[in-house]
């Protein structure tokens, strides 16, 4: 089960990260339309919004899988692993986990109300359907949540000896 879902936000991951080559393209095509043939589309624009935020939204637990998030480690590296281990999952056990779940709460209930009310962008020419975008903030939350047990169950089995790292580097 654990290892289903370590491979759920890898693959969620590594399938964001193909979005980036598409929205390259779709801001290069909204550039040479643009300046050399004065034609803009609002949906296009929309779109590229869109995914970057999908991106970064569900980027981030993969991020986080691969230990490559922000952190400031003024002290962290010169920490043994077992102390790595507990920095990390006192920081998921009371930083983490608590705040996914205030914002799968808050984005569902935000998402679900785009939803119920058809909502879809105010521009004319823009995308239909705004609640999608809406539930990507949710479904990111839910596989940070997932990432944040995945890791805080990793420092526990090396906090007990079981594990030898916190973070195994699988950047492939």
């Amino acid at each position: 089960m654990l290892a289903r879902l370590h491979k759920l936000i890898g693959y969620s991951g590594k399938s964001t990260a193909w979005l980036t080559t598409i929205l390259v393209l779709l801001i290069c095509l909204d550039v040479v339309l643009r300046y050399l043939f004065s034609a803009s589309q609002i949906w296009m624009t929309e779109l590229e919004w869109h995914l970057f935020a999908i991106i970064f939204l569900i980027g981030a637990a993969y991020t986080f899988q691969q230990d490559a998030h922000v952190r400031v480690d003024l002290f962290y590296t010169n920490y043994s692993e077992k102390g790595k281990a507990w920095i990390n999952l006192l920081g998921i056990i009371l930083f983490l986990i608590p705040w996914t779940l205030v914002l799968i709460r808050a984005s569902n209930k935000y998402a679900y109300y785009s939803f119920r009310i058809g909502e879809t962008s105010p521009d004319p020419g823009g995308l239909p359907g705004r609640w999608l975008i809406k539930y990507a903030i949710v479904i990111a939350f839910v596989l940070l949540f997932i990432q944040g047990v995945l890791l805080a169950v990793r420092c526990i089995r090396v906090i007990l000896g079981r594990e030898v790292t916190v973070f195994e580097s699988e950047m492939d």
